[in-house]
């Protein structure tokens, strides 16, 4: 008998009828209950099992973790949570767990634990949830661009510049590292490397979408990106995704509109989706909030946060309006911020991004026209000299999640800004040819997708919303 999945016996399996399902072992309660999970849903289904007809030896392998297929017939659930329960006539072990070496226990076990056993912790109920909302978000994000009439595009990981002028990147590279060739002055001869360049893993895929942009109109990615940054926070990773739309002919204004139309939309569909997962996250967010200090608690429940994003027109302010309104706020003259607001042009931390959302405008804002001095080389230039076209979007409990900006059409313009920043005009030679030939006004964003995911599941870390985290010191899977 084919097995089915366990997500489609609870929601449809009709009593008195056959069924066979196959999963791993959450728990066997008096050698008679069986919690079998087939990570298809948050539920586990109740196998009701006969032990005085089971063989001993395959008694003692009926133990957490272990893979079953189990065939029977539908019964009306004695008990209550579920409709319906298996009354086993059949069992085939498909794959024995060692009891006293498995090391995720039917009990709590913190995130740090698990974080060491990453190949295994999907198979509890917090990871199992993270990830079916993380691989729902994911579906959300391409069918909302497909829709809008994008075209996907696959930027490369290999990469000669740098699209964010950080300089933290990974260097690619097979020349021997304990004897490379070198020039006449001493350094490093790249021209003998694979390449024959110096290269790295790259940081966005935005310059090279820009040039599909210029071409197919409205493109996006949706890709791995990568930081050699050595940050050990709870919001770093260094290998991580990024969703970057690019689009011809689009202004700040249409960017913006845009950027708020996608991400209402994708969080409207994982509401509808994923409804049991949230309820089940939100309820651990809960139980982790009771724990923190009063003054670090979230003001909004996890499903009450979505909810704020997804119901309430998002609020624009230009970044100069912000600044008055931050420098003149209780928190900044009490000197409650850590980074206090002073002079006009400093770059806003969190603190200041989440007063501005939670306190004084209680709605998303997209705050505008940032100093040009604290932002990228690619962004347009407006009239005052003083600022540049971009953009960020601020949710609740985080902050910044989605940057973006129209980007920089005119050439000389843009040969400018690179030479300030002491960008080598070399490396860009081929994005300084998409202004010189059919230039056009054009736009884009980026979001971080385990952002995203950390928003949506309530996860503390951004190492726990990622099957395999990078982080420094750390690639062990």
């Amino acid at each position: 008998m084919k097995a089915v999945k366990i997500k489609n016996v609870l929601q449809t399996g009709a009593v008195n009828t056959p069924c066979s399902v196959q999963g791993w072992v959450r728990t066997f309660r008096a050698n008679r209950f069986i919690a079998l999970n087939d990570g298809s849903t948050i539920d586990n289904l109740q196998c009701v099992v006969d032990f005085e007809r089971l063989e001993e030896s395959l008694l003692k392998q009926i133990t957490t973790s272990a893979a079953l297929h189990l065939e029977g017939t539908l019964v009306e659930s004695q008990g209550s949570g579920q409709k319906v329960e298996l009354q086993v006539e059949k069992i085939t072990l498909l794959g024995a767990s060692d009891p006293e070496k498995y090391p995720i226990q039917p009990k709590k076990h913190s995130l740090e634990f698990l974080r060491e056993k990453a190949h295994l912790r999907v198979r509890t109920t917090t990871f199992s949830s993270v990830m079916r909302v993380r691989s729902a978000l994911a579906f959300a994000v391409h069918e909302f661009f497909q829709e809008e009439g994008f075209f996907y595009v696959n930027t490369p990981i290999i990469t000669g510049s740098d699209a964010e002028g950080a300089g933290e990147m990974f260097h690619v590279s097979t020349l021997d590292p304990k004897n490379p060739p070198l020039t006449e002055s001493g350094d490093i001869d790249y021209k003998s490397d694979f390449f024959g360049k110096e290269t790295n893993l790259t940081v966005s895929g935005q310059l090279e979408a820009e040039a599909y942009a210029l071409g197919l109109g409205d493109v996006y990615t949706f890709g791995p990106t990568f930081r050699a940054e050595n940050s050990n926070t709870t919001r770093h990773l260094a290998e991580f995704w990024m969703i970057e739309p690019e689009m011809a002919f689009y202004d700040l204004n249409d960017n913006m509109d845009l950027a708020e139309k996608f991400i209402t939309s994708v969080l409207k569909k994982v509401l509808s989706r994923c409804e049991k997962d949230l309820l089940f996250l939100e309820e651990r967010f809960n139980n982790e909030e009771k724990s923190k200090p009063q003054l670090e608690r979230s003001p909004m429940g996890l499903l009450e946060k979505i909810r704020f994003v997804v119901e309430n027109d998002f609020k624009r302010v230009s970044y100069t309006e912000a600044y008055e309104i931050l420098r003149n706020s209780k928190p900044n003259k009490k000197k409650k911020f850590q980074f206090p607001i002073t002079e006009w042009g400093v770059d806003l931390q969190s603190e200041h991004e989440r007063y501005l959302v939670e306190k004084h405008f209680n709605c998303p804002v997209i705050l505008y026209d940032y100093p040009a001095n604290i932002k990228a080389f690619y962004m347009r230039r407006n009239d005052d000299e003083k600022t540049v076209r971009a953009m960020d979007i601020l949710f609740p409990g985080i902050g910044e999640i989605v940057g973006g900006s129209q980007r920089e059409e005119r050439l000389e313009v843009l040969e400018k800004r690179i030479e300030e920043m002491g960008i080598d005009k070399k490396e860009l030679w081929w994005y300084l040819d998409l202004r010189r030939f059919g230039s056009v006004p054009h736009s884009g964003f980026g979001l971080g997708f385990e952002r995203l995911v950390q928003f949506t599941t309530g996860m503390n870390n951004i190492r726990d919303v990622i099957p395999f985290p990078r982080t420094p010191q750390n690639a062990s899977f």
